[in-house]
């Protein structure tokens, strides 16, 4: 059967694409891609002559069938966003899941990712993190996500239109002086990483620029060392006030700057 590519290709500087995926773009019968018009200027730069489709959200399904027509006489065909990796928030799932149903092979071709490229600028304590994708539009929704990651590090996608609000929420849940990271304009002239409290970005973004695709980062608060021992006597206070598993946590944690799941834990085990 025949193969799909999935290619990543730069983010912006175009110089960041591999010999490899020159190569394979140059050897495939076509490439499907989120936008004609961005694709050809990578294409151009190269002298790449592949024939060219669309593919996005709107109508992955219907060139699956397309592809798979291609690739059943061995065919190669590739896949591309408009900047990084394919499927990391972009297009290409329902295509990719399609193909391997009908038994044809994906290959990856890695390269640029604006996930890597930006943690690979900020330093971190541990390598543990979790990437959420594009924060949900609304305030709420946002808020919701920041409950359930709130005692991790967490990576998230947002546009320049709405991360005034997103700092904003950020800085009104966790309190201003959260460790946070934004990143904008990755690999272009303006790009930029900025490093700081949650009140400290905000007050930068009120008076510079802010454009471009976002890439953003929570710190983890650091954990106070507090001895378990300590830690039991004050949930023992503060159970025999009758408070909820949930509420002792809440406490807990907020009394000695620790995590609430960490204290979650100890309640678990006097069980």
């Amino acid at each position: 059967m025949g193969v799909l590519y999935s290619v990543a290709v730069p983010l912006g500087n175009l110089g960041d694409i591999t010999f490899r995926a020159v190569e394979i773009l140059k050897s495939v019968d076509c490439i499907l891609c989120e936008d004609t018009r961005n694709t050809k200027i990578l294409l151009d730069k190269y002298g790449i002559s592949s024939r060219v489709l669309d593919c996005h959200k709107f109508n992955e399904k219907e060139r699956s069938l397309r592809v798979a027509q291609i690739l059943e006489n061995d065919g190669k065909a590739a896949l591309v966003s408009d900047a990084g990796t394919p499927n990391i928030c972009d297009p290409g799932c329902v295509l990719q899941k399609e193909l391997l149903n009908m038994g044809h092979k994906i290959i990856p071709v890695p390269g640029a990712c604006a996930l890597t490229a930006f943690l690979s600028a900020v330093p971190r304590n541990d390598e543990f993190f979790s990437f959420v994708g594009f924060l949900p539009k609304t305030s709420s929704k946002r808020t919701e996500l920041f409950e359930k990651y709130e005692d991790e590090t967490f990576v998230f996608y947002d546009s320049p239109n709405r991360l005034k609000d997103t700092l904003e929420d950020i800085k009104n849940f966790f309190g201003k002086d959260k460790k946070i990271a934004v990143g904008r304009e990755l690999t272009k002239i303006f790009e930029e990483i900025k490093i700081g409290t949650a009140g400290e970005i905000i007050d930068y973004y009120e008076k510079n620029t802010l454009k471009g695709e976002i890439v953003g980062l929570v710190f983890k608060d650091e954990e106070k060392q507090i001895s378990d021992i300590k830690l039991r006597q004050d949930i023992e206070k503060i159970k025999k006030l009758g408070f909820s598993d949930k509420d002792t946590s809440k406490i807990i944690a907020a009394l000695n700057d620790v995590s609430k799941n960490k204290i979650y834990d100890i309640l678990t085990e006097r069980k």
